[in-house]
């Protein structure tokens, strides 16, 4: 008798493990509609109790993945439903980090809306303005200088938006108006890089008369 409860015990072991085990090797397919932006399949794991900020091998959250796919209305869904706009993955990407670093406005304003942190940083210490500036992400920069980025934070290179700027720009036009944005928005002119350069340095270094000339302009020496 007690061997017959021992196995009764243990096939109901089993069978209330079986579908948290079912479910936990199918959860590809929860990272695969995120990344397609499946909205129907997204809602049917939801629907089943699935994690919203269950995390992929590489760390990164559901959230995490729509965005980098740019799946505008997987993130409204996932946001809409709780995920967290700041969890980071394990090179330190977010939902906000990342749609700020590559110009996903539309998703940028989902994760401002639902809390981003905007003193959270990069694996290069940097705020989402940083990259934004460097990549010439206008209307970007402008929305995150409105929302209240630091201005002046240096990453771990030593560098503002301000010098990403013009240090890993072409110097063209996009880039002269992220320099005009962030002079007018209060950036420190003559904050200069971890060697002690100057922004008016490297723009003449480059030979980026425009800038050079916002920079004159803005009292920069």
């Amino acid at each position: 008798m007690q061997r017959l409860w021992g196995i009764i015990t243990l096939l109901t072991l089993m069978l209330a493990v079986l579908p948290f085990a079912a479910r936990g090797q199918d959860m590809g397919d929860w990272f695969k509609a995120a990344a397609s932006g499946d909205i129907a399949a997204i809602q049917a794991e939801l629907t089943q109790g699935t994690d919203i900020d269950l995390r992929n091998t590489k760390g990164e959250t559901a959230l995490l993945v729509a965005t980098r796919h740019n799946r505008v209305e997987a993130v409204r869904l996932l946001i809409e439903a709780g995920a967290d706009v700041n969890a980071q993955d394990d090179i330190l990407d977010s939902a906000y980090l990342y749609a700020g670093a590559s110009g996903y406005l539309e998703i940028l304003e989902m994760t401002l809306a639902h809390g981003a942190d905007l003193a959270s940083t990069n694996r290069f210490d940097g705020t989402a303005l940083i990259p934004a500036a460097e990549r010439g992400h206008v209307e970007t920069v402008a929305r995150l200088i409105e929302a209240g980025v630091d201005i002046d934070h240096v990453n771990k290179l030593g560098w503002t938006a301000l010098l990403e700027a013009i240090i890993l720009s072409d110097g063209g036009t996009r880039h002269q108006q992220i320099v005009d944005l962030l002079i007018r928005a209060g950036a420190n002119v003559n904050l200069p890089d971890g060697d002690g350069v100057s922004p008016l340095q490297h723009a003449r270094n480059r030979g980026y008369d425009q800038i050079e000339a916002l920079l004159l302009a803005a009292g920069a020496s």
